[in-house]
């Protein structure tokens, strides 16, 4: 059977370094219940579709968002046509209020196309809205995103940044896998996506245990969550979710950050230079590979010249202040041919 999240009363976590040492650093996820129940968008929210549109309509200066429309026999659920070569919806970009209408209009016409708009970013779009609804566990730099819309189902899919999703509409029902799971979830294509990241093809479609046979052996190991307005959910990055807002009308906010950055680079990009230079190397190679990796990288057992005095680790010493730089300025040497 799925086991259910860590559950904590938001209230609980009153500082960001009390948000970082006992949320964020255990790297498993977390439900904050209650975390921005004051939120005025929340509020508002109680009080009807039109009033969280009259929110924020004011904050709007008129960019353009992609916009999610699905027919009604898709039931919200907007993913690959048969043949994974298409959607089964339609992208339309409009500005953010124009969408909103089309949402609170929509929920007037039943049996009407859904709607949906998301990942966009406050501070470009809606300036002076996170003023209004700040998040004071994380720094000012990391802005919010918004995600309004019917009725929907957002396959199986990862981040590469640790998330903060926040309720502020309707119902939200998280399902999670961890990610060491990866190679039983039949991950689809990298580069040819709803959104930007793969999907888990298994967790995302009906059970189908002839076309995903490893699937049915993990199925159960989801954590699964329930969240209303106001509670929040702690991702880590690299967790798998589906995301049903399961209420006519459903509204979240999220932040995406990474919380453990020692610089500008991304462990995204080392892994995809990693594909172009040992994925398809003999079997016995790769298998040294990943122990020089294991050893130099992951360091399960310690760092790699923890027999050395620290001031012969060289570039392997701390990356702060200045590893890190050489390091990096090494890697785009060879990467120019040098």
């Amino acid at each position: 059977m799925a086991d259910s999240l860590r559950e904590i009363p938001g209230s609980h976590i009153a500082t960001p370094e009390q948000f970082v040492r006992e949320i964020v650093e255990p790297c498993r996820p977390v439900v904050l219940r209650g975390l921005v129940s004051d939120w005025p968008i929340v509020r508002a929210a109680q009080c009807s579709p039109q009033a969280l549109r009259d929110l924020l309509a004011p904050f709007d200066i008129g960019g353009g968002v992609a916009v999610f429309y699905g027919q009604p026999a898709i039931a919200g659920k907007y993913y690959y046509a048969e043949d994974l070569t298409g959607f089964n919806f339609e992208r339309r970009r409009m500005r953010f209020v124009e969408a909103l209408d089309a949402i609170v209009d929509g929920l007037q016409r039943p049996g009407s196309e859904s709607v949906y708009v998301g990942s966009v970013p406050a501070n470009e779009f809606l300036p002076g809205y996170a003023a209004q609804n700040p998040m004071p566990l994380l720094a000012a730099t990391i802005g919010p995103r918004l995600w309004l819309g019917h009725a929907s189902n957002v396959s199986a899919h990862y981040d590469a940044l640790d998330n903060l999703a926040c309720v502020v509409a309707g119902r939200r029902r998280f399902t999670l896998y961890a990610p060491e799971l990866i190679d039983r979830l039949y991950v689809g294509p990298i580069d040819h996506t709803m959104a930007g990241q793969p999907v888990s093809l298994a967790a995302s479609s009906a059970p189908d245990a002839q076309r995903f046979p490893l699937f049915e052996q993990v199925r159960d190991r989801a954590l699964n969550a329930e969240l209303q307005p106001g509670d929040a959910l702690y991702l880590p990055k690299l967790w798998w979710h589906q995301i049903e807002a399961t209420a006519p009308f459903n509204g979240l906010v999220n932040y995406w950050w990474d919380a453990f950055s020692a610089g500008p680079d991304s462990p995204q990009t080392s892994l995809l230079l990693s594909m172009i230079t040992i994925s398809e190397r003999p079997l016995p190679e790769r298998r040294a590979w990943r122990a020089f990796f294991d050893h130099y990288v992951f360091r399960d057992r310690g760092h790699p010249l923890a027999h050395l005095p620290p001031e012969r680790h060289g570039l392997l010493g701390p990356l702060k202040p200045d590893n890190y730089g050489k390091i990096r300025a090494r890697v785009m040497h060879l990467l120019r041919g040098g």
